[in-house]
């Protein structure tokens, strides 16, 4: 006997949707739901499995036996089979027993389980969401935070090896709760990106082998504890980003894979439906039932859990048909073109989705190649991610500081070649995971020299990230500069804290950070070209590069400059049209960051004195592997132009042997005006009367005589003029 009940969860519009690629919350329809039917309480299911013959939802509640609680297909023919099963609690473990028409039996986890069994355990869990949101603040201003040109500056962890407890188990959800948002405040990351928290069966592919795609992994607590730890976070003013994948999955038995006895979720054609590389399965993004669960998938995340923001793992891989595939390994478009068509229509609809839904959230793509317009709108043919990964800046300036100082000249082109194609997408600089494991060392083993030079030259690689124009990332323990490449089985280590060196690092992570935020021309214009400007670019032979960053107010300007040698340059002149003086923010030789306190001057003037085609100049002190930071103002720069005027025009009236006051002088120049007109009419008088027969009348004369004082006027200096004369002119 069927101990399930037929009930219908889906509408006809609801699978109208579905079978069309649109049904972008399909999570509250399909996969396990506590309810009421008739007033008895119990559990719903859903699942989509079209080869299937016979589906049964199996767990500890019947002994795993198939057979006795069979779900029903729906009589339309969608391949969804549905059902009913009275006074099943949350927590209850359940799987799918699947038999095809062609024979085959398979036991699945539920594709739509909001929570499964802690790995290796397989089973789905029945679960309820009780958590009450209380980051109403957060969720009414993260436009702010997420928009761009704001302040975004990333921190990247892996939640399962950030820290331990003290039997070497990891910090729980609730336990980073209390830890991780104090941490990121000090440090001054405005984001933290979790690499993926989604289910997965095998600890070694931190994440991206996702099972359980609508479930944080058990691993740390329940979907309820991870709601908490983003709530803590929001209310700390800290945005959550969360690693997606959607380019593949694995071939694990209970998963997607061959869900039904057909291939449901992955392409037939293993050309499109298997990955070489990651020996894992590739979602067929032409099926629109598909389509319907990624894009669910990705609102879900952002509904439910209040995510405000999804890193799409490996876009490269999903876009292009001969991704790491040899010639003949792939087929392709009907245009005879590289460019996977479906896959990019279904990146465009999920893009278009994600942002009808909540404008205020960001995408981000990580895609490693130049396919054009990844962070452009989709109707201008663009993918429409909000982001992307700026991968070529990453090897470039890796490459280039990994050079020793003496030969940096030969690589200048490497570190400077960014901005000739910053404008081209709205990008993040990653110094991600995948720049620590496998062999590549750690960003401070990269850095050449040792002791103080390798700090120091560290300190000027992040120092040249955070005033490079774009969003920041850096993976966990980069902050304070580890020593040891990142394992995913242990935690960071947090010993090296006990060097000064490291401090050092983390101070300097930390001042950054906080800089960043704080100075608007570091980030409000990081999109735009106007927000740049070189000031030295092509001093390759000292390796000395110089910039200005400026925000939506040019009136306020950051310069920069980067000494990339050891080599101190106490007298370093750059150019400029600017008037008065650069006021130091901050440079990464303060002995705090374990620099060597080499002396930088708090202040420098604007001289008056040209300078490779600049009309003006100014000195600053380089000490070697340093970056400098300065900032200058138009309005202090005008109020120091004025106060030197006057300054001057003091010294003027003081070196006079006689002194009087302006009023006084006034009336000294204009007496001296009367008595020459005077002199010079009686003059004129005098001559006329011997030149003469016919004498001019006295009236005549007077108004010849104020003629003569009008002209006059019109020719003395402004001060001269006498104070009728004045109202006259401004009157005109």
């Amino acid at each position: 006997m069927n101990k399930a009940k037929p009930i219908t969860i889906l509408s006809d519009y609801d699978i109208t949707l579905f079978q069309g690629g649109n049904h972008c919350r399909l999570y509250q329809k399909l996969g396990s739901h506590a309810t009421e039917v008739d007033g008895i309480k119990g559990v719903s299911f859903a699942v989509y499995a079209p080869a299937a013959n016979i589906v049964s939802v199996i767990g500890n509640f019947n002994q795993w036996r198939a057979g006795t609680h069979d779900l029903y297909p729906r009589w339309d023919n969608s391949g969804v089979w549905e059902g009913f099963i009275p006074d099943l609690q949350p927590g209850t473990l359940y799987k799918y027993a699947i038999a095809s028409h062609t024979g085959w039996k398979g036991i699945k986890a539920d594709p739509y389980g909001r929570l499964h069994e802690h790995p290796p355990m397989t089973a789905s869990v029945i679960w309820q969401d009780n958590h009450q949101w209380k980051d109403e603040e957060w969720m009414t201003h993260r436009h702010s935070r997420n928009r761009l040109g704001a302040a975004i500056s990333t921190y990247e962890m892996h939640l399962a090896s950030w820290r331990k407890n003290g039997d070497g188990t990891p910090l729980s959800y609730l336990q980073l709760a209390e830890q991780l948002p104090a941490y990121l405040n000090e440090m001054g990351f405005t984001h933290v990106e979790f690499m993926p928290v989604m289910e997965h069966p095998y600890d070694p592919s931190w994440g991206y082998q996702i099972t359980g795609f609508f479930a944080p992994t058990s691993r740390f607590g329940t979907p309820d504890d991870f709601k908490y730890l983003i709530d803590q976070l929001h209310q700390h003013n800290i945005g959550v980003i969360l690693d997606w994948v959607p380019s593949h999955f694995p071939t694990d038995g209970h998963g997607l894979g061959y869900f039904d006895g057909s291939h449901v979720y992955e392409h037939p054609d293993t050309r499109k439906g298997f990955h070489p590389d990651w020996q894992s399965l590739i979602f067929n993004y032409g099926r629109n039932e598909v389509k319907s669960f990624l894009i669910s998938n990705a609102l879900y995340w952002i509904d439910e859990y209040h995510a405000d923001g999804l890193r799409v793992d490996a876009v490269a891989s999903i876009v292009y048909l001969d991704y790491s595939r040899k010639e003949g390994e792939w087929e392709p478009n009907k245009f005879g073109g590289r460019e996977y068509l479906e896959a990019i229509d279904f990146l465009k609809a999920m893009n278009e989705t994600v942002y009808q839904y909540h404008p205020d959230i960001i995408t981000i793509a990580e895609e490693s190649t130049d396919f054009p317009g990844v962070s452009r709108p989709t109707y201008s043919g663009g993918l429409g991610f909000g982001m992307k990964w700026m991968m070529g800046w990453m090897h470039d300036t890796l490459g280039y500081f990994k050079q020793d100082p003496l030969y940096r000249k030969h690589h200048h082109n490497q570190i400077t070649f960014s901005m000739i194609y910053q404008y081209s997408e709205n990008y993040v600089l990653p110094f991600s995971h995948d720049e620590v494991v496998h062999g590549k060392g750690t960003l401070l083993s990269r850095m050449p020299g040792t002791g103080k030079d390798q700090f120091a030259n560290l300190r000027l690689m992040l120092g040249y990230m955070f005033t490079h124009p774009g969003a920041k990332l850096l993976f966990m323990g980069c902050e304070f500069g580890q020593r040891n490449e990142w394992n995913f089985a242990t935690q960071l280590e947090w010993g090296n804290l006990d060097f000064e060196s490291h401090a050092g690092i983390m101070a300097w992570t930390k001042a950054m950070n906080h800089l960043y935020q704080h100075e608007r021309a570091l980030h409000e214009c990081c999109t735009k070209p106007e927000g740049f400007q070189w000031v030295r670019v092509d001093d390759y032979q000292q390796s000395v590069l110089a910039y200005e960053r400026i925000g939506l107010n040019p009136d306020k300007k950051v310069l920069v400059i980067l000494n990339m040698t050891p080599v101190d340059r106490p007298q370093y002149r750059i150019g400029t049209e600017e008037h008065g003086e650069w006021t130091l923010l901050n440079h990464s030789d303060k002995p705090e960051y374990w620099g060597q306190g080499r002396d930088v001057p708090e202040k420098v003037v604007i001289e008056e004195m040209a300078w490779e085609h600049k009309t003006r100049s100014m000195e600053f002190a380089l000490p070697g592997l340093t970056v400098v930071i300065y900032k200058w103002q138009k309005a202090k720069a005008e109020a120091k132009a004025k106060a030197e005027i006057k300054a001057e025009v003091n010294k003027t009236k003081l070196t006079k042997p006689a002194k009087l006051s302006k009023k006084k002088e006034v009336h000294k120049q204009e007496a001296k005006a009367k008595a020459e007109i005077k002199a010079e009419v009686k003059a004129e008088v005098n001559k006329t009367k011997l030149t003469k027969p016919a004498k001019l009348s006295k009236k005549k004369e007077v108004h010849k005589q104020e003629a003569k004082e009008k002209t006059v006027r019109k020719v003395l200096p402004k001060k001269s003029v006498p104070k009728a004369a004045g109202k006259q002119l401004k009157k005109k």
